[in-house]
């Protein structure tokens, strides 16, 4: 695909199961570049936003497809501290940290470690995070695993281990649009939760966990998207430019279950989102303008795609009545999530 800014080369390994799907991963930021997937009249598409290019995404800010660490989402004025050691992480969002980073995990090259062609097609990648990475403690080892099965689902496995003690929240960072790009926020969408965490006009969690119920984050029943996202009244709405919020999955976290489920009418096409996570991030591409050309020099809008973004909770370090981020030495650190495909009847 090309090469980075050291010159080592960039690979693109490409993943095919017994129905036709394909998944195409760089080893540039473990991203997903491409997801081709059949519509409910077996035409074939890519589902997802991204670049043609190798140099698009090393310059791009956009986190298309990419594995997201060490903290995926926003830590408040990039502080947080384990116990009595404080540390500072380069604000990269001014005031804040967010997804690891100007030179997070998005940017660097990710080792092959092995493939195979067990139910379908995998590959593992590998990456080392030295101690002291953007401000993060600890030397990290980290083990991604994408496995595409004959069932159709695109299954993500990740572990990790810490020299030190830490903080981890990784998450995927795909852009999913199941029609053509300028029907994306039609689709209906269904999340398993109940609450979910409002923010401040800064988009850093306030510390509360709402109930959804009676309010535009309401998705426990199957909604169009475009609905609601548009209610001036809101001010949750208002501060996210749409959605970017963190939605409390339903318990039992750290066992597979139902997150999310996304349909679209027009192609048929249908996203289920299971995963081990607490929490699901809802985005709406809000910070699209149109002034990033992505696949086939088509430029890409706000709602021109949806992040699912199976996580731990934005800012959890300094809230510690959210779910622990916090990761041990001599602990393993696992997380998995799968994407379901699927056609209506």
């Amino acid at each position: 695909m090309g090469r980075c800014a050291t010159g080592e080369e960039i690979v693109e390994c490409r993943l095919t199961n017994s129905r036709g799907t394909e998944a195409a991963i760089l080893t540039l930021g473990a991203t997903l570049r491409t997801c081709v997937v059949a519509d409910a009249s077996g035409e074939w598409a890519d589902v997802v936003l991204g670049f043609d290019t190798v140099e698009e995404y090393l310059s791009g800010n956009e986190y298309f497809g990419a594995t997201v660490g060490r903290y995926a989402n926003r830590i408040a004025n990039g502080r947080f501290s384990i116990g009595a050691a404080s540390h500072q992480l380069e604000l990269n969002a001014p005031p804040h940290a967010e997804h690891g980073g100007r030179e997070g995990f998005h940017r660097r090259l990710w080792r092959i470690e092995d493939t195979d062609d067990r139910d379908g097609a995998a590959l593992t990648l590998s990456l080392v995070s030295p101690d002291g990475d953007q401000g993060y403690p600890g030397r990290l080892e980290v083990r991604l695993t994408y496995r595409l099965t004959n069932d159709d689902e695109l299954r993500l496995e990740y572990r990790a281990t810490t020299s030190r003690l830490t903080v981890l929240n990784l998450t995927h960072h795909s852009y999913w649009t199941l029609s053509e790009a300028g029907a994306t926020l039609d689709a209906r969408l269904r999340i398993d939760a109940d609450s979910y965490a409002p923010v401040n006009s800064s988009l850093i969690p306030t510390g509360a966990i709402a109930p959804v119920e009676g309010t535009p984050f309401d998705f426990r029943a199957p909604t169009p998207i475009s609905s609601r996202i548009r209610d001036g009244s809101c001010p949750q709405l208002v501060f996210g430019r749409g959605y970017d919020h963190n939605f409390v999955l339903r318990p039992p976290s750290g066992s597979l279950r139902m997150a999310a489920r996304l349909e679209d009418s027009r192609s048929g096409r249908v996203l289920e989102v299971l995963t081990t996570e607490p929490g699901l991030q809802l985005y709406t591409a809000n910070f699209l303008n149109g002034g990033v050309s992505g696949k086939n020099r088509r430029l890409y809008r706000q709602g021109d795609g949806i992040a699912l973004e199976t996580q731990h909770f934005p800012d959890s370090p300094n809230h510690p009545q959210f779910p622990t981020t916090v990761l041990e030495p001599g602990h393993v650190w696992r997380s998995a999530t799968t994407y379901r495909f699927s056609t209506l009847p």
